[in-house]
């Protein structure tokens, strides 16, 4: 036989050959796998060249002493041969590097190229970190625009902007749990602030419910927050009995307290508005021509719109504070930041100041109000419709709300008279 292998010709032979070589080639290998003293120990060279671990995955030995960790594979639909890093020795351990290879292995049996699905997941992570809950709030400010009055809207975006993206606005709207808003929600809580917590609380399930219905995430995971925040009892604010508004209005004439405060305070007892509605007033809600103050929605307790008629007296507090803040935002201006509403608290630290403390509350300056009317005989409804109590009949209350205006103005100003006739 051998002396038949003699007698071939040259060509035969070197066919032969080439046969044996890619009979070779297609052997599966069995590669020794590396250990971490020979991945330690790989010293550079003058060209750089792989230690093969086995499975696809070698270090990759650089001239200027670097090592990287790659994994070649053959791409499941074009069939040609690439390769995916996975990262720098020693950053990435040899164990870890396994781990990689392991995860591309099992993409690669479900015909998944791994360099594919590893630049799909950058995308979408990047996709994500732009997706931040503030991103995804302006535009859901551009769509509930359109269903809300101006005013309305700008209060809507000034909650946000104090109350909700400080805490949450880079957050990841995909990433966005239950827990991390009920934090928005506790700090809101914390100030006593219930029911802006709950207007919170609404606006940010409402910007969830956009992204879902968008397609940005796939669920809301903030349905029902509203409801972990503690329900507020009624209590009795700290009022005085009609016959002590005299000494009331005394006490604030002669007053050390600053001037814009002590016409928020009255400007709050001729309208028997909330201490937060009075103090965050604003010159673009006041009608000089008809009279009217119109509370945005956005503003009032029951989360409704709220027009307030203007007495003579009332008009008159106004042309006082216009030197004051007419060329800013609010009538009642805080005196640490001017371009801030006063604070609700500064009535209440300026009543107690003036000898009240333990009789009077700002918010009972409603009651005295409700309660010398009452005495005097007026209409309980109308009473009512002015302190801008909720009626559960929501027809009556729209009824109300059209027919009580005049008659609630001839009211107010009656109780603005009362107001004036004590020194």
């Amino acid at each position: 036989m051998f002396a038949t292998f003699q007698n071939f010709s040259n060509t035969q032979r070197n066919n032969n050959k080439m046969l044996l070589k890619r009979c070779y080639k297609n052997m599966p290998r069995n590669v020794t796998g590396l250990n971490a003293i020979q991945v330690k120990q790989a010293k550079p060279r003058d060209r750089e060249y792989n230690l093969a671990d086995g499975k696809g995955l070698a270090l990759r030995v650089k001239p200027n002493g670097s090592k990287l960790w790659i994994f070649n594979y053959t791409r499941p639909h074009t069939k040609k041969r690439s390769n995916i890093g996975f990262g720098p020795y020693p950053e990435i351990s040899l164990a870890e590097a396994r781990e990689e290879r392991e995860r591309c292995r099992k993409l690669l049996a479900q015909d998944k190229d791994p360099k594919e699905h590893k630049d799909n997941e950058k995308d979408r992570a990047a996709q994500s970190a732009a997706a931040t809950f503030e991103a995804v709030a302006r535009k859901w400010f551009v769509v509930h625009s359109s269903k809300v009055a101006e005013g309305t809207m700008k209060n809507i975006k000034r909650s946000f902007k104090n109350d909700i993206f400080p805490h949450i606005g880079k957050v990841p709207i995909e990433r966005l749990t239950a827990p991390k808003a009920i934090e928005v929600i506790n700090a809101i809580v914390e100030r006593g602030s219930h029911e802006i917590a709950r207007k919170v609380a609404r606006r940010m399930n409402s910007v969830m419910t956009y992204a879902v219905n968008a397609g940005i995430v796939h669920h809301n995971p903030l349905v029902g927050i509203k409801e972990l925040i503690p329900s507020t009892r009624v209590k009795h604010q700290l009022t005085l009995p009609p016959e002590e508004l005299p000494d009331l209005m005394k006490a604030l004439r002669y007053s050390s307290a600053k001037i814009t405060t002590r016409c928020l305070i009255e400007f709050q007892l001729h309208t028997m508005v909330r201490p937060g509605e009075a103090a965050e007033a604003r010159w673009s809600e006041i009608d000089f021509k008809e009279a009217i103050w119109a509370i945005p929605a956005d503003r009032m307790k029951m989360d409704r719109p709220h027009l307030v008629p203007l007495s003579p007296q009332v008009i008159d507090l106004l042309e006082l504070m216009k030197p004051i803040s007419f060329h800013r935002e609010y009538i009642f201006p805080s005196h640490i930041d001017p371009k801030r509403p006063a604070n609700k608290q500064s009535a209440n630290k300026a009543l107690r100041d003036m000898g009240f403390k333990g009789r009077l509350v700002a918010h009972g300056l409603r009651a005295l109000a409700s309660t010398t009317l009452n005495e005097q005989g007026f209409d309980h409804d109308v009473i009512e419709a002015a302190l801008a109590h909720k009626d559960e009949n929501e027809v009556r209350a729209a009824y109300n709300r059209a027919q009580y205006l005049e008659r609630r103005r001839t009211m107010m100003e009656w109780w603005s008279q009362k107001i004036g006739e004590n020194p």
